[in-house]
């Protein structure tokens, strides 16, 4: 057996990252389903083999897609496994592990530093170890406060249990999962500003993601702002689409009903939910007009950040996009960000991975209405969030045929090796493109860095 272990460990760690990913991540997927199959993490007498493996790839995902009332059919030891799932494929399990092995050893292999940097999307000016150390104190000091935040609400909602709550609701946030212990989501909670304020700023923690985080770190530290390029790219480009998506859905002419307050709040929470890849929900998506839902639709499709815990295109990607456009329509030979050259692998990359992004899209799409008959808004509004790893559903999930649910299972399984830009097949990723140093114009001059 030794020997056995030996030799899977040489085989494994002989992989290119991208394949070590694909493997890792299909090895979770594989141990929560054992666990969520065994009768004691159960409230039922009985839950099918499919819907196991439909959870465990959701939890593995941070999707949020269940096809059982996850809040009761599951006990406590259940969402426990939840919760860890959620944890180790938010941080990325490379990280979890490599850090276990950091203190135990004080080193890290040159190939596990090369798949950290594959699934953190990390680029090639960070100190992999000094970033690994980082994220760790990063995540659990934000899930920390986070939780004191939520278990002060939860407990003034009269919620029961609201130290687990705000534990397990601060960690699926952050990690954006979309995962409750509520059946209805949070939808009791649709007017309360300090859950739905609290759960919004966790998950835009983890979807900015944690190159953000570390540069916010070292400007504070060398006591002058001097954020990087991808850095500005990011928080510009998630503001934008934060800002737009809330006028968009404060004018929907279901949320419009709403008093002020609370319609702007419900805008406000759903845009960042969709755009984080979050999931959570304080309303009944159902009830959103067709129009709404193609906004929606769009905010999950555009995503969250490099380095985070959201799915999605990321916003590096089409935020490169929008600049080639716009210096195109302009007449522009040079395309820029910031004054910033944005190198031609870049722009290359992103196209790429928006039209890989797209073709699984309209495949899932295709796939999914030759085994179900929903409605196409409906269907469409799946696959984008479970190929995003959303978790917001029009009401079908539970509906969905034994096909249906491989066809999204794939599909959230995509999502979650599309974090790190392996969407639809192995890419190689020990140098990405996306993280080239920028070259600046020469007539402008600019210390800005990627």
């Amino acid at each position: 057996m030794k020997r056995f272990y030996k030799r899977l460990r040489v085989w494994f760690y002989g992989l290119r990252p991208d394949h070590a990913l694909m493997v890792g991540y299909a090895f979770y997927v594989i141990i929560v389903f054992l666990l969520l199959s065994l009768p004691i993490c159960w409230n039922t007498h009985w839950i099918s083999p499919i819907d196991n493996l439909f959870i465990a790839v959701s939890v593995i995902s941070t999707s949020g897609l269940t096809t059982v009332d996850t809040a009761n059919v599951y006990n406590s030891l259940g969402h426990f496994i939840f919760l860890l799932g959620i944890q180790i494929s938010g941080l990325g399990y490379m990280t979890v592990s490599s850090y276990a092995i950091l203190a135990s050893k004080g080193h890290l292999s040159k190939n596990r530093i090369n798949i950290g940097k594959a699934v953190l999307a990390m680029p090639e000016t960070f100190e992999p170890v000094r970033f690994l150390r980082h994220i760790i104190v990063f995540t659990f000091t934000i899930e920390l406060f986070g939780a004191l935040i939520l278990w002060q609400a939860f407990t003034e909602a009269g919620v029961p249990y609201p130290l687990w709550a705000a534990i397990f609701h601060s960690v699926a946030s952050f990690c954006t999962a979309g995962f409750s212990t509520f059946s209805n989501n949070l939808e009791v909670f649709t007017n309360n500003a300090k859950i739905s304020l609290t759960i919004s700023i966790l998950s835009l923690l983890g979807a900015i993601g944690f190159i953000v985080l570390d540069d916010m770190v070292r400007s504070i530290k060398s006591k002058h702002v001097r954020a990087t390029l991808t850095t500005r790219i990011i928080l510009v480009a998630t503001l934008g689409a934060v800002t737009a998506g809330t006028v968009l859905l404060f004018f929907d002419t279901t949320i419009a009903d709403l008093p002020l307050r609370q319609r702007l709040l419900t805008a406000f929470f759903h845009t960042v939910s969709a755009l984080t890849t979050s999931g959570f929900s304080t309303f009944s998506i159902a009830k959103l007009s067709a129009a709404t839902v193609i906004v929606v639709i769009i905010l999950m499709i555009l995503g969250a950040s490099p380095s985070g815990t959201g799915g999605g295109l990321k916003s590096t990607t089409w935020s490169a996009a929008i600049a080639t456009i716009m210096s195109f329509l302009r007449g522009h030979d040079e395309i820029t960000f910031f004054r910033y050259k944005v190198p031609h692998g870049r722009i290359t990359a992103a196209f790429a991975a928006i039209s890989l992004y797209l073709i699984a899209f309209a495949a899932g799409t295709y796939c999914l209405l030759l085994f179900d008959s929903h409605p196409l808004e409906d269907t469409a509004f799946e696959v984008a969030s479970a190929l995003g790893t959303v978790g917001l559903s029009r009401g079908i999930t539970q509906d969905l045929t034994s096909g249906g649910k491989i066809v999204i299972i794939i599909m959230m399984y995509i999502g979650r090796l599309g974090v790190v830009s392996l969407a639809l097949g192995a890419v190689a990723l020990y140098k990405d493109p996306a993280h080239e140093n920028p070259e600046p114009i020469p007539e402008k001059k600019d210390d800005i860095v990627l």
